[in-house]
């Protein structure tokens, strides 16, 4: 059986994290191969934003119009396929598909982003993205309004009196009154109040919250409480806890941040393991399309780097 021919860079993920990196790849003339599974972080996501050129357009589309971009290059394949596994071996890695075919690179690029740990609320996965955001740079400008109500869901990591004041500081910038919600935690409430220092004081409802409901408009959620009243809001914000998709960085031993995301710091964005690279969703709790596109960037060309310094037996700065 012919083995199969060995490339620069394998990239595990085709969102933009991925296709940013396979596309600078490109620009170098370096052997690259994207696997992409068709699963992305956040798939409720109709809309960009803050991307130039390409804000409130759709997420496919910008897959669509960089893969075919990357196309004209033809160093880069796509292999359309789930990823079972990855090792390192010696000065390269073998990855096998879901179909058992191994690939061989000289270099690793984790893009395969993250996935959400839902609150056990009843009805907060339905409302997840819909009415429900994490992040307000990215959602909740179409909702806005100088006579309308929003939210601040205190609860798991976002249960930090620090983080609960600076996610209704973003609410209060897009509507008139911001409510923290702490679920039953009376004290976290006391907390958040201190946290505010000398400034102004934040709205905080410490009743348990028995189930979040879609509301009757645009991205309304209405919280039912335990004690049997009810609250509409035209957003609620909350930042879930979340953990890198598949068991890659586990099978390379990699270290993870206190946050659970593959510790990859910039500019290089290099792992643990050298050879390893990661970028977007899956090495931050910034989980921003810009900042996908950027770490991208910036782990291909610190790959890149890392194979030319090999190929002329030079000292490597990463």
């Amino acid at each position: 059986m012919a083995q199969p021919t060995t490339v620069d860079v394998l990239i595990i993920g085709g969102g933009p994290a991925g296709l940013t990196a396979a596309l600078t790849l490109a620009r170098q003339r370096h052997s690259a191969v994207v696997f992409d599974s068709g699963s992305y972080s956040n798939t409720r996501n109709t809309r960009l934003h803050m991307v130039p050129g390409w804000d409130n357009k759709a997420p496919a589309d910008l897959r669509k119009v960089t893969r075919d971009d990357i196309s004209r290059y033809p160093s880069v394949k796509f292999a359309d396929t789930e990823v079972q596994n990855v090792k390192k071996n010696d000065d390269h890695f073998v990855l096998v598909d879901t179909s058992d075919k191994n690939w061989i690179g000289r270099k690793l690029i984790l893009a395969t982003g993250s996935a959400d740990v839902y609150p056990k609320i009843e009805g907060y996965e339905e409302n997840w993205a819909i009415g429900i955001f994490h992040c307000l740079y990215c959602h909740g400008y179409e909702e806005s309004g100088d006579d309308r109500t929003s939210g601040v869901l205190a609860v798991d990591w976002c249960a930090n009196p620090a983080i609960a004041v600076y996610l209704s500081e973003n609410a209060a910038q897009l509507t008139s009154s911001v409510t923290i919600y702490t679920n039953g935690a009376e004290e976290l409430g006391q907390q958040i109040i201190a946290a505010s220092g000398d400034g102004k004081k934040p709205n905080i409802d410490t009743r348990s919250i028995k189930r979040i409901k879609k509301g009757p408009k645009g991205a309304e959620v209405v919280l039912e409480f335990e004690d049997g009243n009810k609250k509409t809001e035209v957003f609620l914000v909350h930042n879930p806890i979340t953990h890198n998709k598949g068991s890659f960085a586990k099978q390379l031993g990699l270290e993870l941040s206190p946050m659970g995301d593959i510790k990859a710091d910039a500019p290089f964005y290099q792992t643990s393991v050298r050879g390893v690279f990661a970028a977007g969703d899956c090495v931050t709790p910034y989980k921003v399309t810009p900042g996908a596109i950027s770490s991208g960037c910036n782990a291909a060309v610190a790959a890149s780097a890392q194979l030319q310094a090999e190929i002329f037996g030079h000292h490597s700065m990463v």
